[in-house]
């Protein structure tokens, strides 16, 4: 299907591993030019080195404005313009009794998985609005709309970028700019395999031992028993990013297996 994106330009955060990089592959094969940020240079380099696509490579903290702001001034200088973000940096922070879980811990996560997005629009969304077209699509979670208890930190972060993204929607559409969010769900990253492998040592068992007793106990509207691939999220943003999504706007698209287990999105 053609996505009518050819030579677009597109920033993407989180784009040393997961879903970003899987996304930059896509885009890159759609022919849209790639600005590309993570918080190691390096990492960025080395994981993006092969991509079919006029690519930028610039190293940013999402909890500074002013490496947000550089990144998007280098963008512009470089390729005239930003139509695409897609926002995918993200942590899922410290887990435990959320009584207990101190002040920092909440804060981390709001910083990091919330208060990145309003940092990557504020540089962004103002010229795309000029512009009269743009897409923005920020990566949220199952835990949006069904969160677990010893994630409380990661739940209200990531409900809270919902609710952001959804209140964005209503005005930036009338500026051609559509702003909508992916949910995931247990995608096979770097992130979920930190999870396994912390559960695996808790419970004395292997890394697959500790994938099937977690999808079994703690995901069972997964009825396929394996986790996501990150090939099977991009195709989503995609999408969403693309001139064939011209009527989504203030859309929370699941990619979960199943994983959350109720009609509402």
């Amino acid at each position: 299907m053609e996505l009518g994106i050819r030579d677009r330009v597109a920033l993407i955060t989180g784009a040393a591993g997961g879903i970003g990089l899987a996304t930059a592959r896509l885009l890159a094969e759609e022919g849209v030019k790639l600005v590309l940020s993570d918080l190691d240079q390096q990492a960025l380099d080395e994981k993006t080195a092969d991509l079919p696509a006029q690519t930028l490579r610039l190293a940013a903290d999402v909890t500074r404005q002013q490496d947000i702001n550089a990144v998007v001034s280098e963008a512009r200088h470089t390729f005239g313009h930003i139509d695409i973000v897609v926002h995918t940096a993200g942590v899922t922070g410290a887990k435990g009794d959320p009584l207990t879980l101190s002040d920092d811990d909440y804060l981390e996560a709001w910083q990091i998985d919330f208060m990145s997005a309003v940092r990557v629009a504020r540089a962004t969304l103002p010229a795309m609005r000029e512009r009269k077209w743009g897409r923005f699509v920020c990566v949220t979670s199952e835990n949006t709309v069904q969160p677990y208890w010893e994630e409380a930190v990661y739940n209200t972060a990531k409900a809270g970028l919902a609710a952001f993204i959804k209140g964005l929607s209503y005005e930036e559409a009338k500026h051609g700019v559509l702003c909508n969010t992916v949910a995931p769900a247990f995608i096979q990253t770097p992130m979920t395999d930190g999870m396994m492998k912390q559960r695996a040592k808790a419970l004395g068992v292997s890394f697959d031992e500790a994938v099937k007793s977690f999808l079994a106990e703690e995901r069972p509207g997964i009825v396929e028993q394996r986790r996501g691939q990150v090939e099977e999220v991009a195709p989503a943003i995609a999408l969403l990013v693309s001139e064939r999504a011209s009527f989504i706007n203030g859309a929370n698209l699941r990619v979960d297996g199943g994983s959350v287990m109720a009609v509402q999105n």
